[in-house]
């Protein structure tokens, strides 16, 4: 498929009585489109995750990236060092699981509202944002999911002290795909481990791959862990299950 011309703009998405800001990629020339909402590293919204944005939308989706530190960090753009893992881990450590669920009910309500949008939405996202992406698949109808090398799916406790997000699995209605690095010290491999047994035991549409050399980030092309293969191998699976599953 030929890669889509697209268009970007900022947004403010309404979430109860707050305001979470949000980066929009979309193809600028007909549609409707299927929606994807891309979840960000604890970084922010930096030029990395919206360079995915973007490269989803030239896939031909509109594809959104809320930013759910809004609580805490509203606006924050983190580079990947020391610094910027200090600061992005305080606000990680902020999250509630009622809230991230909240947030990610608006971000998908925001893009089946538009007219360019068919209603069909997916979700990814890399680290807590793959851990938002499998809270999404439990909590909300989204059609399909990637989660990247997410985080604390199975760790004994949820974000803010909740149940812990792989016991929600059998709440999964749509289609998940999930990616993670052998070599990953964050993510053990008990973990990984236990989101496979859970997905089984949920009868879920459902794949896990592990990437046996791959380390936490993969994706990111600005971080010491990218690995290309990894990379390009994840994303050509995520866009077989968007096709398939949102119809783009």
């Amino acid at each position: 498929m030929t890669a889509q011309e697209i268009k970007t703009e900022r947004l403010e998405i309404p979430v109860g009585n707050a305001t979470m800001g949000g980066y929009l990629a979309r193809p600028a020339a007909g549609g409707p489109y299927p929606g994807v909402v891309v979840y960000m590293e604890i970084f922010g919204i930096n030029s990395h995750i919206r360079e995915v944005t973007e490269r989803v939308a030239r896939e031909g989706y509109v594809a959104l990236a809320p930013d759910y530190f809004h609580r805490t960090g509203a606006g924050i753009e983190l580079g990947y060092d020391d610094a910027g893992m200090a600061e992005g881990m305080k606000h990680l450590g902020q999250l509630q699981a009622d809230q991230m669920i909240a947030d990610a009910k608006a971000a998908i309500g925001t893009l089946r509202a538009r007219d360019d949008v068919t209603g069909k939405v997916g979700c990814m996202g890399f680290c807590i944002g793959g851990h938002m992406t499998y809270l999404t698949a439990c909590e909300t109808d989204v059609s399909a999911a990637a989660s990247y090398y997410g985080g604390g799916i199975a760790a004994p406790q949820g974000p803010g002290g909740a149940e812990p997000t792989v016991s929600r699995s059998d709440k999964i209605q749509g289609r998940l795909q999930c990616y993670f690095g052998g070599q990953d010290a964050m993510i053990p491999s008990d973990q990984v481990e236990a989101v496979r047994a859970a997905l089984a035991a949920a009868s879920s549409r459902h794949g896990v791959v592990v990437y046996d050399d791959a380390d936490h980030g993969f994706n990111c092309d600005q971080r010491a862990s990218y690995q290309q293969a990894a990379a390009d191998d994840a994303w050509k699976r995520t866009f077989a299950l968007f096709g398939e599953e949102l119809g783009a």
